[in-house]
């Protein structure tokens, strides 16, 4: 929910939920209480502002405690309450993509949110449609690939690093283990859903390069029923390890169950059960403060903002400065370990990019070359199926499979 140039098409069920407090997890955060009632637009309730403050609201594709995608999102958002002066912040869960999260977006500008973050693909067009009307207030929205310049940008960042990493792991674990079938819980057959793939099977190959990587796709963004059968499907098929680019823990639930490997996604908190490998996950905090005070300081200009590992804002648990290896790292081979923390390094020192991940040589899964040797994917080859956009063409573009991966390419 993460530049991309593609339709998100989600049916989600409306649940009008008023402000909640965000329920245990791995960071407990205080609950979000608006100072006065909120307004009704809808199936929908929208919060009010605190008159006096630098007034800061979210959109929701899902529940503030799903334990992925938009838990991640609400822990940033209360960073920004903790660590940017005099900020209020407040929330919209379960929104759905479409003509229900513009009214929504509409009704927060009108009531005098300073700063808007949309955090679904789908949310794109409604925001930038908002932002027009509303020319004082500055709108973010996570994952897109359009931008006014003025007060309407995109952010996102380099997760392919991460899955990168992940994929050695999962490699490792399933040559240890002697089963060298992984597997993939994709979302929609959009370019990102084939970057991480992709990424993933790439780092996969380098510890273990006998192992392939098998594909679900599920057609959403958050359905815990849907992302276990998924899960349960490729474990069932063989799969040693599963990874998803969904948002709840099932891949690592389902393995719990099966005795096998599961790796989660979005969250740090995650990460749970004994079988849980490791967890790809988002630090938001740091970049939403950081886009906030901009605001304020009328420093920050909205764009094309896409940071990488080196920002601090990505992380791969277990891997991570203070935290513990999982059960499943323990006995991996030690050079395997190795590569992982020493490509980590490159990347959080700025040493190793998404470009790095997707240098040549790439070969497809028919034998095809991809990318050549000494040559490395742009940004627009990462975010688009070809021929791209007018303007903004891609030369290799996101639409193969990478060797090992046994799936069919999804139509366009």
């Amino acid at each position: 929910m993460q530049p991309r140039m593609w339709r998100v098409f989600s049916a989600i069920a409306i649940v009008a939920l008023l402000i909640a407090a965000c329920q245990p997890a791995a960071t407990q955060a205080p609950e979000v209480k608006p100072t006065e009632a909120p307004e009704q637009v809808g199936q929908f309730q929208i919060p009010a502002i605190e008159e006096g403050k630098f007034n800061v609201a979210m959109v929701l594709i899902g529940p503030h405690d799903d334990g992925g995608w938009s838990q991640a999102h609400y822990e940033g958002l209360k960073y920004v309450e903790q660590n940017v002066a005099n900020a209020h912040v407040a929330y919209v869960e379960l929104v759905p993509e479409g003509a229900e999260a513009e009214q929504v977006i509409r009704s927060l500008a009108r009531k005098g949110f300073n700063l808007i973050f949309t955090t679904s693909f789908g949310y794109m067009d409604a925001t930038g449609t908002v932002a027009e009307e509303f020319p004082d207030a500055t709108f973010i929205h996570v994952s897109g690939y359009k931008t006014n310049n003025k007060n309407f940008g995109n952010l996102f960042g380099a997760m392919e690093n991460m899955k990168y990493l992940a994929g050695m792991v999962a490699g490792a674990r399933a040559k240890v283990d002697g089963n060298p079938k992984l597997g993939y819980i994709a979302t929609f057959p959009i370019p990102e859903e084939l970057r991480l793939g992709n990424a993933f099977a790439l780092g996969m190959r380098k510890t273990c390069p006998d192992c392939t990587m098998d594909v679900r796709w599920i057609n959403t963004w958050h359905d815990p029923v849907v992302e276990k059968e998924a899960a349960a499907s490729l474990f069932d098929a063989g799969a040693q390890v599963v990874f998803t680019g969904a948002d709840t823990p099932a891949p690592a639930d389902v393995a719990q169950e099966k005795g096998k490997w599961g790796i989660t996604y979005d969250y740090v908190g995650s990460c749970k059960v004994e079988r849980c490998l490791t967890t790809i996950y988002w630090d938001w905090g740091k970049v939403y403060s950081k886009i906030a005070q901009g605001v304020i300081d009328k420093t920050y200009k909205p764009g094309f903002d896409y940071f990488d590992a080196d920002s601090g804002a990505l992380g791969l648990y277990g891997f991570m400065e203070g935290q513990q290896p999982t059960k499943g790292l323990q006995d991996l081979p030690a050079e395997d370990l190795q590569l992982v923390k020493d490509t980590l390094a490159k990347m959080l020192a700025g040493q190793f990019t998404r470009f790095d991940v997707f240098a040549g040589p790439i070969v497809d899964n028919q034998g095809n070359t991809i990318v050549p040797a000494g040559e490395k994917m742009v940004q627009a080859d990462l975010d688009q199926f070809p021929p791209g956009a007018s303007g903004l063409e891609c030369k290799y573009c996101m639409y193969w499979w990478a060797a090992g991966i046994t799936a069919e390419l999804p139509k366009q």
